[in-house]
Order: C-alpha cells, then structure tokens, then sequence
C-alpha cells in the first residue's frame, strides 16, 4: 500500500531521528528556508540569549552589525559595563514582541514617549533602566541618548541583510494611562511603583502574534528584501507575578512564543525559526547545557547550539561563503571563537529581581 509515510525521510521518525542516536549527534534539527552569506550584515536583538548568538555569529566572522558603536574613548570593557557592542543597537534587552514593535515605533516617529524616572538624583530611561550604570545627569542627557539609539535602529534595520530576534518573555508591566510597555517592573531597577498606574500584563498568543505581524510588516517596508530569524530563549524566567508556580509560569511563557514563532514561519517565506531553544531545553539532552542553577546556559551548551546553526546551514545550502581573511586574520577568528565560548557574562535586566527573593 502507498501512503505518504512510506517515503519520509529518517528525521521524520522518532526512532530513527532521535531514539538510535547520541543525542549530541542528532542532525537536521533545522532546515533553513535560505542560505545566510558570511558577507550579509546581520542584526541580533532580544532576550538574554540573543546575546550569544550575535557573539558566536562575529567570532566565526559573519558580519554582525554594531549600529551604535562605543564612542572611541572607551575601552572594551567600560564599553561593555554601558552595553556597548551586547546587541546590534543599544536598547538593553528586549524581551517581548510588544517592547520591539514599541521600539520601532519610537524610530519611526509613529509614536512619542516622554516618560523617565527617577532614584536618587539621577534619570533613568524606563524603556532600557539598566543602560547606563548610575544613570543619566539629566533629562536632557536621557533624551539624547535614546535619540541615539533609536537613529541606530533605523541605520540597522535599513542597513542589515538578515534580522534576528530572540522572543524571551511574555510577561511584562505597562502604564495603564499612556500604553508604555516597560522592560521591567517600575521600582525594581529604578522608578517608583504605582499599584493603579503600573500594571501586570501576561501577553496570549493573539496578542503576541498581532505584534510581531506589525513588526515584520515595519521591517520589510523599510527594508523589502530583509530576512528575519526567530529564536526562542531557552533561559526561564527569573521570577513570575502571575500567581503561578515559576516553573509552570515558564513553560506557558515559551510554549506560546514557540507557537507564535512556528506560525509566522508557515506564514512568510522571509521568516525562518532557529531551534535553539529545543536543543537546550528538550528532555532528550538530559539538561547537559544548563549549569547547576538549571537556569543559565553553560558556554558548553552555546557552543553547541552555534556548531549545530553553521552545520545545519552547510547541509541545506553548502558551506558559507569563503572569507577573504589570510591565514593570520583565521587564525584570529580562531582565537576569538574560542573566547567567545569561554565567556558566559551575559547581561540580563530580569536577573535584577533575584534580589528581592525571600
């Protein structure tokens, strides 16, 4: 008898595609929809984990784009301490669809939001708190520091060949009078709490998938030929304020954003999901890539998820396309790759809230 299970390939079984086989063997996780060229520039924003995606993406020299470099005084690691050169634009992370449609808003002049707050004499954007350590002297200061950044959006998303954007969070707070979506709870990171101003939202899969068809509507109006790729962080969440256990919290939160995220690929041919987040978090890796806290990536496991990324993108459209570096410039990225996998110093504003746990 024919039927369409007669001709499947081995990666469409269980048995043949996962069961027989070490788990850190398991290929074809990914089949990418188009080949991404060593030379295409290549924006990363989101959650915590984008980070060492943009990372991994610039050692094996790809061509990350640095929208808003540090200004050139600064050295490496004062740059890093003002999150410098941590994603393509200096936004901080951006957990939830709705704070990067926000974002793009902002750039494009669709919307104003004039809201900052306050601790201890200094001004702190609510849109990105932890930007600049200690603060900014003055509004003023504030006001021309996300001009800056939002003029790097605009450079980026205009100037880049493929866009990815790692989907963290759907829990957030907002302002319930002007809509301002927050990254993070007013009175955590800086600010001050108001229980009938400031309140808690746990975004559903509509409203999550209405936001990002917004935000690849915007994308491709500004930039047609973008390619844009989701990921989905494998880090859970910090802390919960909905009621429920974390763990439960967590697994609602990413089941929803990984459903999103699979729709919008059916959906668009410039959209494609990478599995990051099913190869750190799937039970058949027997947790292996988390450290002992069984939230934090280890630099093994990021290695891992990259290695499987540039294999799975050789096998579906051949190996990417040659460097023109001579053999010391390899040698270099070589080193860099190296370094990269070492480093596990990812900055993440949700992890503020650890401080309050009793």
């Amino acid at each position: 008898m024919t039927h369409p299970y007669a001709s499947l390939p081995d990666i469409a079984y269980w048995k043949t595609a996962v069961a027989e086989r070490n788990p850190l063997q398991i290929a074809g996780l990914w089949q990418s929809k188009w080949p991404i060229a060593m030379a295409d520039p290549i924006v990363t924003a989101g959650s915590c984990f984008a980070q060492h995606i943009g990372r991994a993406l610039s050692a094996r020299g790809f061509l990350w784009m640095d929208a808003e470099p540090a200004p050139a005084h600064l050295a490496p690691e004062p740059a890093r301490e003002f999150n410098y050169g941590i994603f393509s634009f200096r936004t901080g992370n951006i957990y939830t669809a709705r704070t990067l449609l926000q974002w793009l808003q902002l750039a494009y002049a669709e919307i104003e939001i004039d809201e900052w707050w306050q601790r201890d004499g200094r001004v702190y954007d609510p849109l990105r708190p932890a930007i600049e350590p200690g603060g900014f002297e003055s509004v003023e200061e504030a006001r021309a520091s996300r001009r800056a950044t939002l003029a790097a959006i605009r450079r980026a998303v205009e100037g880049a060949g493929v866009f990815v954007f790692t989907l963290g969070l759907t829990e957030s707070w907002y302002n319930a009078r002007t809509g301002v979506e927050y990254a993070i709870c007013p009175g955590t990171a800086a600010g001050e709490f108001d229980a009938d101003l400031h309140l808690f939202r746990n975004h559903r899969h509509g409203a999550i998938l209405a936001d990002m068809e917004a935000v690849l509507t915007r994308l491709r109006a500004r930039n047609p030929a973008l390619k844009v790729l989701l990921t989905v962080s494998p880090v859970p969440l910090t802390a919960t304020a909905s009621g429920q256990h974390v763990l439960t919290a967590t697994s609602q939160s990413k089941s929803t954003l990984r459903a999103v995220a699979g729709e919008l690929v059916q959906d668009h041919p410039f959209v494609d999901y990478f599995p990051s987040y099913e190869i750190i978090t799937h039970p058949v890796f027997r947790g292996m890539f988390y450290a002992p806290n069984q939230r934090s990536v280890v630099p093994e496991g990021v290695a891992v998820v990259m290695e499987r990324f540039f294999a799975d993108q050789a096998t579906a459209h051949g190996a990417p396309g040659k460097s023109s570096t001579d053999r010391a410039a390899r040698r270099a990225a070589r080193r860099a790759r190296r370094a990269a996998a070492a480093r596990d110093d990812v900055k993440c504003e949700e992890e503020m809230l650890n401080a309050f746990a009793r």
